[in-house]
């Protein structure tokens, strides 16, 4: 029993210790005396308060002056482990606070003060491990215990370099940075990209067998029109030419039996690998093939799917068929409803009945009253066309959009959001270059692409040749990589900003997977892009990092997760899921009431990354970013 103890104390970030070893008990009472362990002024607080207000009361004063011996001159603690007990004292204080309880309809502190008081047997089926976990770093925090910087011995340690001067310090300091500059390219090999010679080999196999299995020839797979006739809607065609699991099988023969949009372009399996046990085309399958919550889910809201499943409160911004706006100089402009293939964590899912909908373009009459609606709202000088994917909109279509919005005298900027660049880059003709090209009129007038890429493992040399047409007329390319589990291992979406600037994508946005509960599955804790982007990102060059971390608040609009003055950790819910206040981009304009969204839990995260292979001990700094 000793051993079995210890080894769950050993595995303390292990979220997938085997159950016949370590039964769930055993792992409970180890994770609960840890607890106390890690912070024993708490816990007395806890087990010797009375009641509830007693112990919150005791609780802030506790919190006051451990804050204030911080500042006292013979506090020997790092000055960096003392930014993190700050920060612990400041969400403990928020999670304990009357009001955010009231909103969220928990109390941890009442959890925590019954654990404390022995009451513990009503709680066992109703807290999960993250939850413990969450408050054993939380109290680690507050008690300076959390050891980022490894520095248990050394206190004040700080690097050497900074002890010496000129050259000698210069050399000191290049070991350090020799050293990181070494983590990044080993992290950095992990991961295949679509531009390395023997993907690309693999790739032109792949070619071969769909177009023999579609009677095609070459010069049909550089035809977008080719591509588009024979997007792959039935599960005959994926089933013949790479292998499913019989989970992908059974889910894309559901979601086609009831009618679930579905798509994949042939060039966009081509990216696929044919086996399933190469396991690099993760995030490739992960984009088109649907897992069964997806699909459960989708059945489950098929008949109010407009009101559940639009998570982002579009259709509460739309002020005109077409228009979406929810900032002063920006609007979106939706004249085509459908895509050359589908993603499954579509944010507009909810509006789009099926791949390549022969009714996706609205009508000429709907299309003119969206525009003239512009003439109406001359602040609005930043249009972005979406839906849909505009470039699969014929020619002439977009065409006669654009040249009517170029004529608009305030439009100073027209954006296209496509994914063809990345599923479809035989689209980028030369036809359509120029086209495009004829409206770029600096400094009046802006054309820019905003597509989608999400893996390296999509950058090809089509996307390379598709991305330099555009760039060489002069139009930029941006991107907006969604964060998902499929690209949030160490170092996978640093990896996807270097091979995105070395074929002319600049990075632009990352946003970070909202709660939309049909792609629950795919989400990940704000605390984890926090972590990438201070751990990994911050180690590229700044041109390679020049993207935003994004969350997306329904109806609102974009909160940059960088500024943590937007947002508050409220609360830790039982199943150990962050509960997040987030304010609007209004805020300290205008009166706006903040959005509370519930987190994906880290425990449950660092377990699927562990299912997927990874050393959770690499990530164990995850619980400090708030």
């Amino acid at each position: 029993m000793k051993k079995i103890k210890e080894r769950v104390r050993k595995n303390l970030y292990d979220t997938d210790i085997d159950e016949k070893i370590t039964p769930p008990e055993i792992k409970y009472t180890v994770y609960l005396k840890d607890l106390w362990k890690s912070s024993p002024p708490i816990y007395k607080i806890l087990r010797y308060s009375e009641d509830l207000e007693e112990a919150r009361d005791k609780l802030y004063t506790y919190l006051e002056k451990k804050e204030r011996r911080l500042f006292d001159l013979d506090n020997n603690l790092h000055v960096m482990e003392k930014s993190t007990i700050r920060e612990s004292i400041r969400v403990l204080r928020s999670i304990i606070g009357p009001i955010n309880e009231f909103h969220s309809e928990f109390s941890a502190l009442e959890v925590l003060w019954k654990l404390a008081n022995g009451q513990t047997s009503p709680l066992k089926e109703k807290l999960s491990y993250g939850f413990l976990l969450e408050f054993i770093h939380l109290f680690r925090g507050i008690m300076g215990e959390a050891h980022i910087y490894q520095e248990k011995a050394v206190k004040k340690g700080i690097p050497d370099f900074l002890k010496l001067k000129g050259r000698h310090a210069a050399r000191q300091r290049m070991v350090l940075l020799d050293k990181l500059g070494k983590q990044v390219y080993e992290n950095f090999d992990k991961y295949a990209s679509g531009l390395d010679d023997e993907v690309i080999q693999r790739r032109i196999e792949n070619q071969r067998r769909i177009l023999t299995y579609f009677k095609g020839t070459e010069s049909d797979w550089n035809d977008y029109k080719w591509h588009l006739t024979h997007v792959i809607r039935t599960p005959k065609p994926l089933e013949q030419l790479i292998e499913l699991s019989e989970e992908q099988r059974e889910t894309v023969e559901r979601a086609i039996q009831n009618r679930i949009a579905f798509g994949i372009t042939p060039y966009y399996l081509s990216l696929m690998d044919p086996e399933l046990s190469l396991g690099e085309d993760h995030a490739v399958r992960a984009q088109v093939i649907p897992p069964k919550d997806y699909v459960d889910s989708i059945l489950d809201h098929h008949m109010d799917r407009e009101l559940v499943l639009d998570f982002m409160g579009e259709q509460d911004t739309s002020p005109i068929d077409l228009i979406t706006r929810r900032y002063p100089l920006i609007s979106i402009l939706k004249p085509f409803s459908t895509c050359a293939q589908i993603c499954i964590y579509c944010q507009r899912n909810w509006e789009i009945e099926c791949v390549l909908e022969p009714r996706a373009m609205a009508s000429r009459k709907k299309v003119d009253e969206a525009l003239a609606w512009l003439d109406e709202h001359k602040v609005v000088g930043d249009v972005l066309l979406t839906g849909g994917d505009p470039l699969v909109m014929k020619d002439e279509q977009l065409q006669r959009i654009l040249e009517i919005l170029s004529r608009k005298k305030q439009v100073y900027r027209i954006r296209i959001g496509s994914r063809t660049p990345v599923v479809l880059p035989m689209r980028i003709t030369d036809k359509l270059v120029n086209m495009l090209a004829g409206f770029q009129n600096p400094p009046k007038l802006e054309i820019a692409i905003v597509t989608h890429f999400e893996h390296s493992y999509e950058i090809t040399p089509d996307a390379l040749n598709a991305v330099q047409k555009l760039r060489s007329k002069g139009i930029s390319v941006y991107n907006q990589q969604v964060y998902t589990i499929e690209n949030s291992r160490r170092f996978e979406l640093a990896k996807l900003r270097r091979d995105l600037k070395s074929i002319g994508v600049d990075p632009y946005y990352t946003f970070n997977m909202k709660g939309k509960e049909e792609t629950a599955s795919y989400m990940v804790p704000i605390a984890r892009i926090l972590q990438e982007r201070k751990e990994e990102t911050r180690l590229l060059p700044g041109l390679d990092r020049t993207d935003e971390p994004i969350f997306n608040l329904p109806k609102l609009g974009k909160n940059y997760l960088r500024s943590a003055l937007d947002r508050r950790l409220v609360m830790i819910l039982a199943d150990g899921a962050r509960v997040y206040e987030f304010h609007p981009w209004e805020k300290n304009i205008a009166a706006m009431p903040p959005y509370n969204y519930i987190d994906v839990p880290i425990y449950d995260y660092l377990a699927e990354l562990k299912k997927r292979g990874e050393q959770v001990d690499d990530y164990r700094t995850i619980w400090y970013y708030y």
